[in-house]
């Protein structure tokens, strides 16, 4: 088992007045050559966003992107005709492909928006953009894996569709509990993100917003020291 762990405080760093983000890797103008990504996952970012606020209308291409609401909502419209709002227990899904604008912003005028944005480097070029966005309730399914994300071409997998051999699944975990994860492709990675308390992994202890990046394992197992909320993010190194 080989691992690398990013503290919460040693992300790169974002303000913009209505925006603060911490980013995992690097990201505008935050440039780490040794934070350029694990594997296909590109991005992850962490965004608290004002009310009223948010990202104007914007290009992307060619990526799989994954939005997941920690507290507020997001008010999605896309260049396809797709509208909606994103709540926690939600997440959002876009296949850029060939070519997609959308914006992204609070739906609130009142509260502040917190999110995951994560992004996937596809194993499918210039597919036509797609959007979904599903209700998950995840946070009901106490000490058990939620799978949101799972291969287009994985028909009997759980989970909203990405163009990539990638998995996300999520827990809340209660206090002194021990969960395993099982990789579903032996020759994939993980990067585990606390998003909320604190779990220990191979002795190492990880806080709020802590992640580690795994590879050469089949499983691992963590300890929680807290009520938490776990994400792992499976995704191929190559």
């Amino acid at each position: 088992m080989r691992y690398e762990i990013t503290r919460s405080h040693s992300r790169g760093k974002a303000s913009f007045g209505w925006l603060n983000a911490n980013h995992y890797f690097s990201f505008g103008s935050y440039y780490n050559p040794e934070k350029m990504g694990f594997g296909r996952l590109r991005v992850i970012n962490d965004d608290s966003i004002e009310p009223g606020t948010g990202f104007a209308t914007h290009p992307h291409q060619n990526m799989e992107i994954i939005t997941i609401p920690l507290e507020g909502a997001v008010a999605h419209k896309d260049s396809t005709g797709n509208s909606g709002i994103i709540r926690k227990g939600e997440v959002q899904v876009m296949s850029a492909g060939s070519g997609i604008r959308h914006s992204e912003y609070n739906a609130s005028d009142k509260e502040q928006l917190k999110l995951f944005q994560i992004w996937i480097e596809p194993n499918k070029m210039n597919v036509e953009p797609r959007y979904d966005q599903k209700e998950f309730k995840y946070q009901n399914s106490r000490n058990q894996w939620t799978q949101l994300i799972s291969p287009m071409d994985a028909k009997s997998e759980s989970g909203m569709k990405i163009y990539q051999n990638a998995y996300i699944n999520v827990s809340p975990v209660s206090a002194d509990h021990e969960m395993t994860y099982d990789l579903k492709d032996k020759k994939n990675g993980a990067y585990v993100l606390v998003a909320e308390g604190e779990v220990e992994i191979n002795g190492e202890t990880l806080k709020k917003r802590d992640s580690m990046a795994i590879a050469d394992l089949e499983k691992f197992t963590f300890k929680s020291k807290a009520e938490s909320e776990v994400i792992v993010l499976e995704v191929p190194l190559a």
